[in-house]
Order: C-alpha cells, then structure tokens, then sequence
C-alpha cells in the first residue's frame, strides 16, 4: 500500500506541475491510489481465473477488493451529493447506481473498468484545463517566502517573509522579488511588474517609489522600508480575490443547475425503462455511464478559468459575475477624468495673487499643505517649487494639523511664517501668521463671487489659496492635465461593441472639462462635482439606461463605482479602496483595456452558450446510442468524456487573447 502511495504522489507530481490547488491534489491522489488498487485487482484476478480456473470464488473476491476500492469514495461522495442537494456531484451519483448494478448482474469485470476509466480521463479533464489556471497559479508562486532584513546596526538576517513588520528595512538584490509592499528609501533599478500590471516594459524606481510584493527587482540594489505586512500586500489580495473569482456565480451555471435538477431523474427512468424493454441490465448500465455529466459541469467554470487568466495576464482583476452578468448588456460608460481620461500628470501653469507681488508667498503655503497630499494638483506645486528653488529662494512657511479630504483639498493650521519685512499692510502679511487656518482646493461658493479669483484666466484647473477662518481667498494655481494618448481610440472602439452614450464626471470647472470632453469624443459631462454629487448623477444616468459602466480611480469615485452596474478602478495598484468599490480592478492605466474586458466577457457568455448546447447534444446522442445497444459499458466509460474535452476545446479559445502590446499605440 505504501508502494501505491509513491505511485500516486510521483504520478501527480508529473501530471500537475505544481498548478493544482491542495484540493485538487487530493482528488488526484485518490484517483490514483484507487485506480492502482483497481488494476492490480484486475490482473491478480484475471490471472488467478487463467491459471486456476476452478477458483472462481478466489478471482470473484479479488475483483471485488478492487471494485469497493474504487467505488468506496464515489459512493461516498454521491450520498454526500444527495444528502446535501449538491448537484455537481450528480456524476458520481451515476457512476455509483451503474457500478452497483454491473456487481449485482455479477460484470464484475465491468464494474472494476468504468471507475478506472472515468477516473484516467478526469485527470486528463485536470490537465486541459491546467492551461486556464496556470497564470493564476503562477501568481502564487511569485510569492517571495523570505527577504534580507536590515538590522539597526547594519547587519542582515534573511528571514522569513511573514515575520516583517512595518517600518522594517529589508535588502532587495537584482534578480529577486518584493516581499511586501513598501516604498524606495536608497537606492535606483528597475521593476518587473508584469505580474500585478500586465505592463511588458520595466519601471524605473528610485527613493520615494512605490514598490509592490510579487513584482522582480531587475538591475539595481534596493533598500526598501516596509509599509504593509506580508498577509496584507496587494498581492496576497489579489490572489485571495481570484480564487474567489474562480468560484463565481454566473447565470448560465445557475441554469445548468436547474437542468441538473431533472437531468438525474430523466436519466434513471431512460436507463430504467431500456433495461426492462431490452432486458438487458447492460444497457442500462451503458446509459447511466455515458449520460455522466462531465461536460455540463464544465460548461461555465471552464470558460470563467480560462477569461479569468486571459484578464489577469493583462493586469484586470475581475471580482464577480457582474464581467458576464451586467458589462455586456451596458450601453452607457461614464468616465472620471483627472486620473482616468487625462494621465494625472498635473503641471503648474500659472500663479495669482490677490495682493501684487505676493505670488512666492501665494507659492509658498500651497507647497506647504502639499506636502501631506498625494493627489496629482499637490505633486504639480511641489515639483514646481522645487524647480523655482534652483534659481531663487521661497517663504519658508511649515503647517500643522494638516487634513485632506477628498474632493475638496487640504487644510492646517500655520506653524510657523516669516514676518512682513516690507512694511507693507497686505491681506497677505496679516493673514499669514501662526495659528492662522489655510486651506488649498476647490472654490467655494464665496470664492466663486469674488471678481479677483474670477478673473483669474487660466487653461486649467484652478485652485484656490484661503487663509483664516473666514476662508479669504488670498491667492490661486492653475494647472493643465492632458488627455490620454489612447483616450480618442477607447471611446471611439466602445461605440462599435455597442456603447451608444459616453459621459464624464469631474470636480473641475466648466471649462476644464468641455476641453477634455471635446478631445475624447465624449457625449456630454458634468462638472463641478464633489464625490457625493458624482453618486447622485450615476444613479440619475441608470435610470435612462440599461446599464451603466463607471470607471475612476477608486479613491474619490468609490461611491459612484459602488452605485455603477459595473464599477472599474484604473490604476488600482496598491489601493486597497480601488479593489474593494470596483468589480472589475485595471492594475495599470491602460484605457484599452475597457473595450478589451467588455469584448471578453461578451466572448465567454457565448461560449458557455456553445458549450451548453454542445454537452446537452453529445450526452443525449449518446444515450441513444447506448439504449440501442451501440454503445457497451466498457466503451460509454470511454466515450462519455467526448463532451467534456469538447467544452474544454472550445473553452481553451479564449486563451488565444494576447497580452498586452508594449505601447498604447501597437494595439491591434
């Protein structure tokens, strides 16, 4: 028996090549273990029958240690099945009846073979279908298990990687992966992240850059401080969502479970009523064998597994059934626009000062609530200010308490500020001083009412400056965003799959917005929009169509991503909030993968379709085949996979979608 057990660990590990999940593994194990005690039987009993005839009792025995072998676990799981309605377990249902009833008409011969051929062909199912999960398995193990530690007095330990703790300092050589998430504290390289993104070209990193676990440090030594624990990085969530998508619901594996519910009935009366018109208990046997339902139970997991790592091998995580259910019956998409339609790249492009010669100092508390902002407006003041430093000096103007709130800006309270050396009684000198509350963002309704910030012609978006509790404008920024290069192409290719209304929401003015709406080729927008007010619009647009796609950044979108038919977060990399109010997750920024993800799912609904009416077709032929006698036993255990490899043949066409291209422009 220990001898058995090596057979079928040495058999999977050459079957499965690492891409099976531990369940998997374990129904592989079984099959083995079984079928190996299932043909020795056979042999040891056929000889004993050959060279000692006249023991039959012997030879009957033996072959009945391989048929209880073989069909102890089937039986197990069908009355399992029974006991809890679980209607994937139908086949061993029918494999259970037909074996039962091969024993008591005494072929046992029989009995022993349909086991021992269902369970071969299920690991060959295992094997076609391994092409589907080996992007998803692969992710796992890019999992780095270990990582170098930095010890305060510079020494390095290598330690397992779910022992980190945030803050420590781990040692990232060329050639190996991230452990956990964390960002750049010394060093330049460049990262492989096609794993998270899809994206083929490498990231430069440098200090400061994010950097992911599952992602490969390619040329250059890095020492990295650890923001997320190994448990809780993108990665682990990524793969933790997966395997939860590979288990989703979809409505045609909800139709083929209520075809389930009459299919085992349906075929127990045929094969009765073919035993008692022919007579003959084999032909009830071969129709029990042939009408297993392998292919049906393929017909949506096979075609899910295989999108599911199309998708994932361009950087999109799906979550749910809404990719089938939902995306490709929505005729109207609403965009956001900084961050999703533009690059988010903001640049500076002018400065207003209520009191005339005051822009540094105007330049100089924007730089300082900036510094506490990751939002694209902030990173465009401090990018400018350092630039403005290279040739002459700046207010030296620090903050407390400072707070941002999405959508609306960032505010503090002034630490600390130069005094007014000029002598001059400005707004600004008087408001700028210690304790004073400033704030940088949106206009505010008053704000809208003064004819200085009015006035104030800029190409952009405009952010204004206050200062006090009153909110006093003291000053404004101007900055310009540009359009995606692959923007025009997206919407214009939404229109042909059958997208008749492309709208964006925006926070921006009015005039920001029409710039953009006009260059994308969009439909209409609305602008001047809060968070709150972007879920409202969403929920106003439903109304009016038959489904409404929504695509954002997952940050201030997350309501209006929630309230969507289909929600898709661009750029969700690192953002736990992106995956968790999005159904459908771009790791990267590409925008060609809307259309792209809207095409396969349409390309996978019709293939279940397909693949239903194919297994539906091949099973019923083959029970007529059977209830004429056409089809023995021994041949039904052969031939009932026809429709399962069908579903999977037919299924494996979804994985001839490519990957990304290198640039936006290359695509296809």
């Amino acid at each position: 028996m220990e001898n058995i057990d090596h057979i079928a660990k040495n058999s999977l590990d050459s079957i499965a090549r690492n891409n099976l999940s531990e369940e998997g593994k374990k129904h592989i194990i079984t099959d083995v273990i079984t079928g190996s005690v299932g043909i020795a039987a056979l042999v040891i009993g056929l000889i004993i029958g050959r060279v000692f005839p006249e023991r039959q009792t012997v030879k009957a025995l033996i072959f009945t240690v391989g048929i209880a072998a073989e069909l102890i676990p089937i039986l197990i799981s069908a009355v399992s099945g029974i006991i809890g309605r679980n209607l994937t377990r139908s086949m061993e249902i029918l494999v259970s009846i037909a074996v039962i009833a091969c024993f008591f008409s005494g072929q046992l011969i029989t009995a022993i073979l349909i086991p021992l051929i269902l369970n071969a062909a299920h690991i060959l199912e295992e094997r076609s279908i391994m092409g589907g999960r080996q992007a998803i398995e692969g992710l796992k193990r890019m999992q780095m298990s270990t990582a170098i530690l930095i010890k305060p007095g510079g020494d390095t330990e290598t330690v397992s990687a779910d022992s980190l703790e945030i803050g420590d300092s781990i040692l990232v050589r060329p050639g190996t992966g991230f452990a956990a998430d964390g960002t750049v504290i010394e060093g330049t390289s460049f990262i492989d992240q096609k794993s998270l993104t899809g994206e083929p070209e490498p990231a430069r990193v440098s200090p400061g850059s994010k950097v992911y676990a599952g992602t490969v440090n390619i040329d250059g030594m890095l020492t990295v401080r650890v923001d997320r624990k190994y448990s809780d990085t993108s990665f682990s969530n990524v793969i933790k969502l997966l395997e939860q998508s590979e288990k989703m619901d979809t409505p045609e594996s909800r139709l083929i479970d209520r075809f389930m519910r009459y299919y085992i009935p349906f075929i127990l009366a045929v094969a009765a009523a073919a035993a008692l018109i022919k007579s003959d208990i084999s032909v009830a046997v071969a129709i029990l064998v042939v009408s297993c339902p392998c292919g049906q139970m393929l017909v949506s997991a096979a075609p899910m597994v295989a999108a599911l790592s199309s998708a994932t091998s361009r950087g999109i995580l799906i979550k749910n059934s809404k990719f089938i259910e939902k995306i490709t019956e929505a005729d109207s998409v609403v965009f956001d626009k900084t961050g999703t339609l533009t690059s988010g790249e903001m640049a500076l492009t002018g400065i207003y000062s209520r009191d005339e010669g005051r822009e540094d100092l105007v330049l100089a508390v924007a730089e300082a609530l900036a510094a506490g902002s990751s939002h694209p407006v902030s990173a465009a003041v401090r990018e400018y200010a350092a630039e403005i430093k290279k040739t002459r000096s700046l207010p030296e103007i620090s903050v407390t308490d400072l707070q941002e709130v999405p959508g609306i800006g960032v505010s503090a309270r002034i630490l600390s500020a130069p005094d007014d050396d000029d002598g001059k009684d400005t707004s600004g000198s008087q408001l700028i001083r210690p304790g004073t509350k400033v704030s940088f963002g949106r206009m505010s309704r008053g704000t809208r009412e003064d004819p200085d910030i009015n006035g104030f012609e800029a190409d952009g978006t405009v952010s204004v400056i206050y200062a006090g509790d009153s909110e006093i404008p003291l000053g404004a920024l101007s900055f310009a965003d540009t359009l995606r290069c692959d923007a025009g192409s997206t919407v214009s290719e939404l229109r042909e799959i059958g997208i008749v209304r492309a709208l964006m929401l925006t926070g921006d003015r009015k005039t920001t917005a029409e710039k953009i709406c006009g260059e994308a080729g969009l439909d209409g927008f609305y602008s001047d929009l809060l968070p709150e007010n972007k879920y409202l619009y969403v929920k106003e647009i439903r109304e009016s169509s038959k489904g409404v796609i929504v695509v954002g950044d997952g940050i201030n979108d997350a309501p209006a991503l929630k309230e969507a038919d289909v929600g898709i977060a661009m750029g969700a990399m690192g953002s736990d909030l992106a995956i968790q109010s999005a159904d459908i997750a771009l790791m990267n920024n590409r925008l060609e993968n809307i259309p792209f993800v809207i095409k396969l799912a349409g390309k996978t609904r019709k293939i279940i379709y397909q693949n239903l009416v194919m297994s539906v077709l091949i099973s019923f032929t083959m029970i007529i085949l059977s209830a004429f006698g056409i089809i023995t036993p021994v041949f039904g255990a052969f031939f009932h996979n026809i429709g399962a490899f069908a579903v999977l043949i037919n299924s494996s066409r979804i994985m001839r979608t490519g990957g990304l291209p290198s640039k936006p422009e290359e695509r296809d």
